[in-house]
C-alpha cells in the first residue's frame, strides 16, 4: 500500500518521493496515519478501507474552502486516491507543539472570525461530507432554520430512532423540530463553518501559529463553530475573547448553543452508543423548557 501512495504523492507534487519506513502517528478514531518522508519532504496521510475515498474527497476540499480565505492554517493537502484495499489523503506533515493559550489562542479566535466572513448564498454545501464517520447531508437551502431542523437534528433523530434509541428520543425529538422557529431566533449569514471543532482539531505549529484540521465543512450559522468550541473544552477564554471582539455574536446564543450542540451530542450517540442518551434528552428537555417559558 505505502508504495502505491508514494507514487501517487510523486505524481501530484511533481517529484521523486521514495520515503522510509511509515511512522505511525495519531488519526483520531476514525482512521489509521502515519507520516511518509524520503528527508526532504514529509506528508501527513491518513488511510481507511476503500470505500471511505468520498471521505477523504470532500476533506480535501473542505481543506482547500478554508484555505482559500487566507484566514486560519490548515494543513495544504496534496491529493486523495486508492492504494488496493485501501483511500487515503495526503497533506502536508505540520509538525505541532501543543494545544497553545494565551497569544496563540487569541490569534486563533480572530482567524476563525476571518474565515467565517466568508460567505455564499445558500446554507449547505456543494457536496455532501461525513461528521466523524457519520454521513452529513449539505444540499444547500435558502432557510437556515429549515437546514437545521431537516439536515442536522432531523438527520440524527431519524438516525437514532433507527439504531433503536427510543421512543422518549423521538417523541421530544419530533416536538423540538416542530419549535426550531422559536429557537433560532435571529438571521444568520450562510459562513464557511469547520463543521468539527472540537479541541483535538486545533493545535499549534512552530511560532506560536495555530492551525486546524479534519474539517466537516458547510455554510451555516457561524455560532454553530463557536458552540462546539464549548462542548468538550481545549479552547479558552483568551480565543473566545479574541473571537468576540473581532466579530460579537448577536443576543440569544447561549440558548442557540445547546441547540447546535445537540448535533454533535447525537452524533456521539450514534456513534458511540447509549451513554450519551441522557445527555442527549436532556439537551431537548432544557429546549423545550424554553420553548414554554
Amino acid at each position: 500500500m505505502n508504495q502505491h501512495i508514494a507514487r501517487q504523492i510523486a505524481d501530484a507534487c511533481g517529484r521523486p518521493f521514495t520515503p522510509g519506513p511509515p511512522r505511525a502517528v495519531g488519526g483520531g478514531c476514525i482512521n489509521a496515519a502515519m507520516v511518509l518522508s524520503d528527508g526532504d519532504q514529509s506528508w501527513f496521510v491518513k488511510h481507511n478501507a476503500a470505500d471511505r475515498l468520498p471521505m477523504f474527497q470532500a476533506e480535501f476540499e473542505g481543506l482547500q474552502a478554508m484555505a482559500a480565505t487566507d484566514s486560519i492554517r490548515v494543513p495544504r493537502p496534496l491529493c486523495t486516491g486508492s492504494a488496493g484495499n485501501a483511500a487515503f489523503i495526503a497533506m502536508e506533515y505540520i509538525p505541532f507543539e501543543g494545544q497553545g493559550g494565551g497569544a496563540s489562542a487569541a490569534r486563533a479566535g480572530e482567524q476563525l472570525a476571518a474565515m467565517h466572513r466568508a460567505t455564499a448564498p445558500r446554507f449547505g454545501w456543494h457536496r455532501d461530507n461525513t461528521i466523524g464517520s457519520t454521513p452529513q447531508p449539505n444540499a444547500p437551502t435558502p432557510s437556515w432554520i429549515d437546514f437545521w431542523r431537516r439536515q442536522r437534528l432531523g438527520f440524527q433523530l431519524d438516525l437514532a430512532s433507527r439504531l433503536g434509541y427510543g421512543s422518549r428520543l423521538a417523541d421530544r425529538g419530533a416536538l423540538l423540530l416542530e419549535n426550531c422557529d422559536a429557537l433560532i431566533d435571529h438571521d444568520p449569514a450562510p459562513s464557511l463553518l469547520h463543521g468539527d471543532l472540537w479541541g483535538g482539531n486545533l493545535s499549534i505549529a512552530a511560532g506560536g501559529e495555530p492551525v486546524v484540521f479534519d474539517p466537516a465543512c458547510y455554510y451555516g450559522d457561524r455560532e454553530a463553530d463557536i458552540a462546539m468550541t464549548e462542548l468538550f473544552g481545549g479552547f479558552g477564554h483568551d480565543f473566545h475573547r479574541a473571537y468576540h471582539a473581532a466579530w460579537p455574536l448577536d443576543a440569544g446564543y447561549a440558548v442557540r448553543k445547546t441547540l447546535y450542540n445537540l448535533y454533535h451530542t447525537l452524533n456521539h450517540l450514534n456513534l458511540f452508543g447509549p451513554g450519551y442518551l441522557s445527555q442527549a434528552e436532556g439537551m431537548i428537555d432544557r429546549l423545550l423548557a424554553e420553548v414554554r417559558a
